[in-house]
């Protein structure tokens, strides 16, 4: 017998934006099945609008190609839109590349076609577990948090301004997101997996050579030849984010 969503008091709502007729009838049943309650739009002009309606819908899938937009450009309108509704977005790329470019739109998570149900649902499951994880953990930042600073490199987490030698640095969303936790770890080795953790959750099923492109173009945005590095390669173990101006001094 199928078991409902985790951790679910009421019926999981699902918005499919895909426009394989096949593909979206399969996902409506298979769905159907595990408890979920599904919509569908089959371009993405028309799962915009769904995406922004109220209530919001509790998860997103979708496809990258669709037949008016991009499945990107689709995520990066929703995302500037105030939606913060958890993205699956299903996609025939898979290198790094297009990864970074997905995460970069504010995709949550991704999945390569040919996929399996059983794989879908566990996904969709662990979104929700990191959505719900999220709601609970974001309810008690304190004022200590509002700030980070390290080697002149500062962060206004409430208004998500980086500045670093009065210099505003414009960061992507995962950069954003990595370089915080960089920061609120500054002086302690952390261990890749660690990281990955924090950054991308506990269920995140990507390859963790996203985390080399991400402190690579980090470097570059934080890092100058007129400023002294802040971000350390650890061998072997992961990295560290440190002002070794100032503790050379100490």
């Amino acid at each position: 017998m199928a078991q409902l969503p985790e951790s679910s008091e009421k019926m999981i709502r699902i918005l499919v934006v895909d426009d394989e007729d096949r593909l979206t009838e399969l996902l409506r049943l298979e769905l159907d099945v595990e408890g979920y309650d599904v919509e569908v739009a089959s371009d993405g002009a028309t799962g915009l609008i769904k995406a922004r309606s109220q209530p919001e819908p509790d998860l997103i899938v979708l496809d990258w190609n669709l037949p008016d937009f991009s499945g990107v450009d689709i995520c990066q309108r929703i995302r500037n839109s105030g939606v913060t509704t958890p993205i699956l977005m299903l996609t025939g790329h898979d290198d790094i590349a297009d990864r970074v470019k997905a995460l970069d739109a504010g995709v949550d998570d991704y999945l390569v076609k040919p996929f399996s149900i059983e794989e879908l649902m566990a996904r969709l499951r662990a979104m929700q577990r990191r959505a719900q994880g999220f709601s609970g953990s974001s309810q008690g930042d304190d004022v200590e948090s509002t700030f980070l600073a390290v080697g002149g490199l500062t962060i206004n987490t409430q208004t998500r301004d980086v500045h670093r030698a009065e210099q505003k640095i414009q960061l992507s969303v995962k950069e954003y997101e990595l370089l915080c936790f960089l920061m609120r770890g500054s002086g302690k080795v952390l261990e890749r997996a660690a990281i990955m953790r924090g950054v991308w959750g506990e269920d995140f099923y990507g390859d963790d050579n996203l985390l080399d492109v991400y402190i690579r173009y980090l470097r570059q945005k934080v890092e100058s030849k007129d400023l002294p590095p802040l971000i350390h390669t650890v061998r072997g173990v992961g990295f560290i984010l440190r002002d070794e101006t100032h503790s050379s001094n100490l």
